[in-house]
C-alpha cells in the first residue's frame, strides 16, 4: 500500500465515524463527531494537494508545492476550532441548566413536521397557494 492509500483509508474511517457520532443524541458525541469530521477534512485537503515538492519560496518554479491547499487546511483548522468551542459552550450551558447531555424530541416541532407531510401544497409548487383558493377548498370540504 502506498502512503496516499493509507491516508485515503484513514480519511474515510474518520469521516464515517464522525458522521455516525453526529447522528447521536448526545451533545458530547456530536462534538466528537464534528471534530472527527474536521480532521478528516484536513486529511482530504492534504491528499488532494498532491505529491510533496519544494517550498514555493526561493529559486526556480520547477517542482514547487501549491500553497493554496495548505492555506485551506489552516482555515479549516481555525473554523473547526471556533465551531467546536461554540459547541462546547452550548454543551456546558445545557449541562448547567438541565444536567442532561441528550437532545430531546421537541413535540411541537414533530407536530409541525407531521402537518407538513399531510399538506401537499408545501411540496408541490404547482398547487395554487392563493388564500382565496385555499378558503374555497376548505369551505368545500
Amino acid at each position: 500500500m502506498t502512503i496516499t492509500l493509507v491516508l485515503v483509508i484513514a480519511m474515510a474511517v474518520l469521516f464515517s465515524c464522525g458522521v455516525y457520532l453526529l447522528l447521536e443524541r448526545s451533545l458530547t458525541r456530536m462534538l466528537l463527531g464534528f471534530l472527527l469530521l474536521g480532521n478528516s477534512l484536513n486529511l482530504l485537503l492534504l491528499i488532494m494537494s498532491g505529491a510533496a515538492g519544494k517550498p514555493p519560496i526561493g529559486g526556480s518554479s520547477e517542482g514547487i508545492t501549491d500553497p493554496l491547499p495548505q492555506a485551506f487546511a489552516l482555515t479549516a483548522i481555525v473554523i473547526t476550532f471556533a465551531v467546536s468551542a461554540f459547541l462546547l459552550a452550548l454543551i456546558h450551558r445545557s449541562w448547567k441548566l438541565s444536567r442532561a447531555d441528550e437532545v430531546e424530541v421537541d413535540e411541537a416541532d414533530a407536530a409541525i413536521g407531521k402537518d407538513r407531510e399531510d399538506d401537499p401544497a408545501d411540496d408541490d409548487p404547482e398547487i395554487d397557494t392563493d388564500p382565496e383558493a385555499v378558503q374555497n377548498e376548505e369551505a368545500s370540504r
